[in-house]
C-alpha cells in the first residue's frame, strides 16, 4: 500500500511539470533549433549579383565522404556580357539527402562561399527519392537561410559577382583591410594544423 502511495506522488509530480518533448507532426509544438544547429548543406545566392554564388567546380562533389551529391557546370552567358564575374556558373546540382552524413565537408573545402549547412532538418518524404533536392530546392533552403541568420560572403572581394559591389566594398573597406595588423609570435598560418607545430 505505501508503494502504491509512493507511486501515485511521483505520477502528479511529473503531471505537472513542463513538457520538454515537442508532438512532431504539430508545426506549432515544435521547438525551435539553436542557432548553431547544423542541418542540411544548401546552396547559396550572391543578391549583388542575382546569381547563385556556386560555379559548378565539382570540388564538394569529390571531396564527399559518401557520394551524396552531383553537379554540373555551363558557361555563364552574363560573363559574355560583362555583368558577371564568373566565367562559368553551376547547370544543375542534387544532393541526396538521405545519404548524407552532415560532414560539412562540402563547406570546408568550398572556395566561393557558395555552399552552408543550412537549419533544415526535417525531410521526411512519402517518395522514395523525395530526399533528393535539385537546385532550385537547394537555392530556396539558402535564400531561407540567409535571410533567417544574415549571413554574409566569407570573401566579399572574391566571390562577389557583381564588380560594381566590388568596387563598392573596396572603396568602403579597402583602407582597413589593407591595414592589417601584424600576427602575434607563434600563431599559426592558415592551413596549417596542430600536428604540424
Amino acid at each position: 500500500m505505501l508503494g502504491n502511495l509512493k507511486g501515485l506522488l511521483v505520477t502528479l509530480g511529473v503531471v505537472r511539470r513542463k513538457h520538454v518533448t515537442a508532438q512532431y507532426p504539430d508545426p506549432k509544438k515544435r521547438l525551435q533549433v539553436d542557432k548553431r544547429f547544423m542541418g542540411f548543406p544548401a546552396l547559396l545566392w550572391d543578391y549583388s549579383n542575382d546569381e547563385p554564388f556556386c560555379t559548378g567546380c565539382m570540388v564538394c562533389v569529390r571531396a564527399c565522404p559518401t557520394q551524396c551529391m552531383s553537379a554540373q557546370m555551363q558557361d555563364n552567358l552574363r560573363h559574355a556580357d560583362g555583368t558577371s564575374r564568373r566565367r562559368k556558373i553551376i547547370e544543375t546540382f542534387e544532393i541526396n539527402l538521405n545519404r548524407c552524413i552532415v560532414c560539412a565537408i562540402c563547406v570546408d573545402v568550398c572556395n566561393f562561399d557558395a555552399i552552408e549547412m543550412s537549419h533544415e532538418h526535417e525531410m521526411s518524404r512519402f517518395e522514395r527519392n523525395g530526399a533528393r533536392s535539385n537546385l532550385q530546392q537547394l537555392l530556396n533552403m539558402g535564400k531561407k537561410f540567409q535571410s533567417e541568420t544574415g549571413w554574409e560572403p566569407i570573401q566579399p572581394e572574391k566571390n562577389l559577382g557583381s564588380a560594381e559591389a566590388v568596387a563598392k566594398l573596396k572603396a568602403a573597406g579597402g583602407q582597413a583591410s589593407e591595414e592589417k595588423a601584424p600576427e602575434p609570435a607563434g600563431a599559426k598560418k592558415s592551413g596549417q594544423t596542430g600536428a604540424d607545430s
